[in-house]
Formats: structure tokens, C-alpha cells, sequence
């Protein structure tokens, strides 16, 4: 992966949410996405498409779901910025708003999942 490449990817606040809140967790599904950043299905999926393209993300199917992780091949490098970012988000309204809401509905079942 080449440095342009992972700019490019991030440089839009929603999916430098989305990886925000993959990076602490194994996978997502695109409901918990849907969930935690109070965003319409389709948008989140357009850009969970432009992650994976990225090779940033790997997704799989499960029934009608489809669960988001970061790929495991990424550099180490890659990985080392994410969980710095992901740091660093925390102390901002926007992405904790996120990590509550996916919290939230954790806690009380209510993602669209089940």
C-alpha cells in the first residue's frame, strides 16, 4: 500500500469513522455501521466499497449480512497509523458520539442484524 493510497481513503470523515470503529473491534456488520454513525445503509455501504477497493477492509457474507474488517495483510505501518488515529479520535465529539451509539445498540440488541 502506498501512503497516497491510505490519504486518499481516510480523507473523508465517514470513513475515516467507519475504520475508527473497526480498528477496536473484529468485524462490523453494515447495520452496526448504520447504527453507529446514524447514516443511511446505502451510503454506508458506498463507502465501505471505496474501503475495501482501498484494500483497507475485507468483507464476508452471512445470510443477508455483510460483516467489514480491516485486512489483515495490511502493513505494519498502515495498522500503526489506524490505531493512532483511532487514539487520537477518541478525543473528539463526533467519534465518541459513535463509539456510544455503537454501544448503545450493542447493549440493547437493537441493531437491524438480528
Amino acid at each position: 500500500m502506498q501512503i497516497e493510497q491510505l490519504t486518499k481513503a481516510i480523507s473523508d470523515q465517514t470513513r475515516l469513522r467507519l475504520l475508527m470503529l473497526l480498528v477496536p473491534n473484529q468485524e462490523l456488520c453494515v447495520c452496526e455501521f448504520t447504527q453507529a454513525l446514524d447514516l443511511s445503509q446505502p451510503k454506508i455501504s458506498r463507502h465501505l466499497a471505496i474501503l475495501r477497493e482501498a484494500d483497507l477492509l475485507q468483507d464476508r457474507k452471512s445470510g443477508l449480512w455483510v460483516y467489514y474488517r480491516l485486512n489483515p495483510a495490511l502493513p505494519e505501518w498502515v495498522m500503526t497509523t489506524l490505531d493512532t488515529l483511532q487514539i487520537a479520535s477518541l478525543q473528539e465529539l463526533v467519534y465518541q458520539q459513535d463509539v456510544e451509539r455503537l454501544r448503545q445498540s450493542e447493549k440493547q440488541n437493537q441493531t437491524n442484524c438480528l
